[in-house]
Order: structure tokens, then sequence, then C-alpha cells
């Protein structure tokens, strides 16, 4: 019974996963965008006619023009040329744009599984969720960007930033477990309760890291410390004047950096002792194949993280090595997320199939 729910269901969990590849570009693309200064290079949302860019030159001295009348240009950019422009215009139109295409490749395929009659009654919800889910992250980026087109700020502030990503990592892994419960058959599960939930709380610090992160990229955090493994020549954080009291972990540059590396550092050590208490248990295949991967996964996260940090003061370094630190961080977080779903109670699964529904999403 349930290989031929499997089987029928394998064509949908693949465009699930699919989709979840497109969002992860999605997010490096929004990364590209605030460490280029682009996200407020278009100041209008057209949902329909904004998927073309300005197409003649009147067209862009008109877009160009708008963007003048913002603080950004003002008080950053006044210097800026048409070509400087169309270079970080290009940046926000293609994030946008990948949006438009993920909605295309989401609706498409949904109709023509529809017809096919591939979706049974326990994935209605689950459907209806990464809907709202979609909806929800385009009207967080829309307001997001909103609020920064003013006389006001040169930036977006980094709190809607954290909660503009922290919405897109997830509907990613919601897509991820959607497509896993689809995908993966009952007898792969290895139940280990004590595990199950030190994984849990792994991907809770993990989470809040990958907020500080949004924190870091925000306040453009490194540049304030382009050193390693000191913080400017203390092992300390020395705090700058812009904020006091309880804002200062959240606002103030260094102690974000501060907290942010010692947070990696902490993730380090628990994912070795989760590896080494993993191995203490009889598991099946696939998880004794992939519980190797997070340390692997953290240490190359760590490294890119220095590598950032020392290259912070280099704009077209501190670019593409701030999306691949960005881009590790997303796959240290599905990582665990996998091994969260390997871990569940078999029992309850076995249930769930017997009474005709074997999707159990968190």
């Amino acid at each position: 019974m349930q290989e031929k729910s499997l089987e029928l269901s394998r064509p949908v969990a693949l465009w699930l996963l699919i989709g979840v590849g497109m969002l992860i570009v999605q997010v490096l693309l929004g990364g590209i965008t605030r460490l280029t200064g682009s996200g407020l290079s278009i100041t209008e949302w057209k949902p329909i006619m904004g998927a073309l860019p300005p197409m003649n030159r009147e067209q862009w001295n008109e877009a160009f023009d708008k963007y003048k009348q913002i603080a950004q240009f003002k008080y950053i950019n006044s210097s800026f040329t048409l070509h400087d422009f169309k270079f970080i215009f290009f940046w926000e139109w293609f994030h946008r744009l990948w949006a438009r295409l993920i909605a295309v490749a989401f609706i498409i395929p949904f109709i023509i599984f529809l017809i096919q009659k591939r979706f049974n009654e326990a994935m209605i919800r689950p459907m209806i969720i990464l809907f709202l889910l979609g909806l929800l992250q385009g009207l967080v980026g829309w307001i997001m960007v909103m609020s920064g087109l003013n006389e006001e700020n040169v930036y977006v502030s980094h709190y809607r930033l954290a909660i503009h990503f922290l919405f897109a990592l997830g509907l990613i892994c919601y897509t991820l477990w959607f497509a896993l419960d689809l995908f993966v058959p009952v007898e792969k599960i290895s139940e280990n309760n004590s595990l199950r939930k030190f994984t849990g709380w792994l991907i809770a610090l993990v989470v809040l890291q990958l907020i500080y992160g949004a924190f870091m990229a925000g306040l453009k955090a490194a540049t304030f410390a382009p050193t390693w493994p000191d913080i400017n020549g203390n092992f300390l954080p020395t705090y700058g004047s812009r904020t006091t009291g309880a804002l200062r972990f959240f606002d103030d540059p260094i102690m974000v950096q501060f907290i942010h590396r010692n947070l990696a550092y902490l993730i380090f050590i628990l994912i070795v002792a989760w590896y080494v208490q993993s191995k203490k248990f009889k598991m099946n295949s696939l998880f004794s194949k992939t519980n190797w991967l997070p340390g692997a996964i953290v240490l190359l996260q760590i490294l890119l993280g220095i590598l950032t940090i020392l290259n912070s003061v280099n704009r077209q370094a501190l670019l593409w090595l701030g999306v691949a630190h960005q881009f590790v961080g997303m796959m240290l977080l599905l990582c665990l997320v996998f091994e969260f779903f390997l871990l569940r109670n078999k029992k309850k699964l076995i249930a769930g199939i017997t009474d005709s529904s074997h999707l159990n999403l968190p």
C-alpha cells in the first residue's frame, strides 16, 4: 500500500525538491542584493509588468529619477551614474524575476498533478500552507523594501531583513520536509528519541546563528572588525557608541559579530558531540551514511566565515564569500532537518499509514 502511494507521489516529491533548490537560489539572490546595496533600486511593485526591465533610455532615466528621490541615493550613492544604477537595478530585478519564476514553477505542475490526481487528501493541508507561506514571503519582502523608500533610511532595517530571511528558511524547511515525507519510506526511519531532541536543539541554535548572520549582513558588521581570531586586537568586544543596554546585543556591529563568531564555535562543539552520540546507536544505513555530513558542513562553514571576515574590506571578495557562507549555512540547517526527519517515532508513522495518511509534518 505504501509502495503504491510513494510511487504515485514520487513526481510530486521531485517537484517539491526542485522548489527547494529554486528557493535556495532566491535566498542567495537576496544575499547578493543586500551585499551590493541593490534592494532599494526598484521603487515600484508591479507584479505583472515589473517582470520586464526598462526597455529604452527614456524608461531607464525615469527609473533612475525615482531612485534619486530616496535617502539611499541622496546620502550614499549621489555620485551614481546611469551605468552604476543599472548594475544595482539588475540584481533587484533578477531577485524579483526569480520569485515570479518560482510562482510559475509552483502553479503549472500543481495544475498538472491535480489533473493527474496525484494529490491525496493528506496533501491538501500542506499544499495550502505552502501556498500561503509563499504569498506571505512575497508580502514581507515588499513591506521590507517599502520601509526603505523614504528620505530617512539609507538601508532596510536589519531586523526586517532577518524576518524576511527567517520566513524564507521556514518555507524552505517546510517544503523539504513535505518532499521527504513523500519520498522516504518508513523502513528508512531510525527511531531515537534522545538523539532527535538533541538534533532539535541544534536546529534551533543554527536558526539563531542564521538570524545573527542576517544581522551581520544588515549592519555590515564584518567590516567593523576584519580580523581573526581576535576582534580588532581584543578577544572580548569593545562596544561602539551607537547603542546602549540590551540593544547592543542586536544593534552594535562589534557585539553582533562577537555573538555570531562564538555561536559558530558552540555549534561546532555540539555537532561533534552529536556525532559521537550518534555512533553509539545502531541505525539503518540511510542515517549511518549521512550522520557525518553536519560535521563536515559546519567545518566548511566556519572556514568560509573566517575568510569572509578577513576579506570584508574587499567588496568583491566579500560579495562572493558572503554568499558562499550563507549557502553553506542553509545547507547545514537543511542537513540537520533531514537528520531530524530520519529520527522520528516509527510506530506513530506506521499507525498513520494504517489510517491512510502517511504525512506527518511537524
